[in-house]
């Protein structure tokens, strides 16, 4: 009998918001596939989950999905889990779901832990339409991403990383406008969180004057 593929959210910074049922899958499963094994080795021993674990990240994917496939073809139930979050949500997964879902395996996505719904809930825009756009490019397509974007009348969400912050929030003020809405949510769920509002040139003074910390989304109000 072909086994299942689970992907299983894991918090984002809380350990209480690990669920009952994702433990439960973490224990039963045959094998759990991480991004960063000792990582995910702290948040197992925490709730004494004795699994074998194997990596599996950007790096090494598109060598593994194949053999993976297979395993679970011949019976194995794996589970996927990311560093923090629902994996292949800006982390590795996509790949191999999309082969579990071509080869005719089930896929299981569990609900959990993810950090743009609560960066989108709490930064009090319009949430009914939004679009997730997640890092922008580093380089090539930056500009041509930014100057599209400007037009959208959807919320925007975008992850970013504390040393990329500022760099970003100047390029909201010049391409979006400085007058538009951003929300700034940083360390969710974690003991330092914090969410900053107001117009792209107050969020860009504020951080200026104070150097962001920690895992960073960034909600953009659509053109009015």
């Amino acid at each position: 009998m072909t086994g299942k593929l689970y992907l299983v959210p894991t918090p984002i910074g809380n350990l209480k918001d690990m669920t009952l049922r994702a433990v439960e899958v973490l224990n039963e499963v045959d094998l759990i596939l991480a991004e960063d094994t000792r990582n995910s080795g702290k948040l197992l021993k925490h709730f004494k989950i004795g699994t074998q674990m194997h990596s599996h990240h950007m790096h090494n994917e598109h060598k593994t999905v194949e053999g993976i496939v297979k395993r679970i073809q011949n019976g194995e139930n794996i589970a996927l889990i990311s560093d923090a979050g629902t994996p292949a949500i800006s982390d590795p997964g996509f790949l191999l779901t999309r082969a579990c879902v071509e080869a005719g395996i089930e896929v299981d996505c569990l609900p959990g832990a993810t950090a743009f719904v609560p960066a989108l809930v709490n930064s009090g825009f319009p949430n009914d339409k939004f679009v997730f756009e997640g890092f922008l490019p580093v380089k090539k397509g930056r500009q041509t991403r930014l100057e599209l974007l400007a037009e959208e009348t959807r919320t925007i969400i975008f992850y970013e990383s504390p040393h990329k912050l500022l760099k970003t929030l100047a390029q909201f003020v010049k391409y979006f406008g400085a007058e538009r809405q951003i929300s700034v949510s940083r360390e969710l769920t974690k003991l330092h969180e914090e969410t900053v509002r107001g117009t792209a040139e107050e969020v860009l003074n504020h951080f200026e004057n104070k150097p962001p910390k920690g895992e960073i989304v960034i909600v953009v109000a659509g053109k009015k």
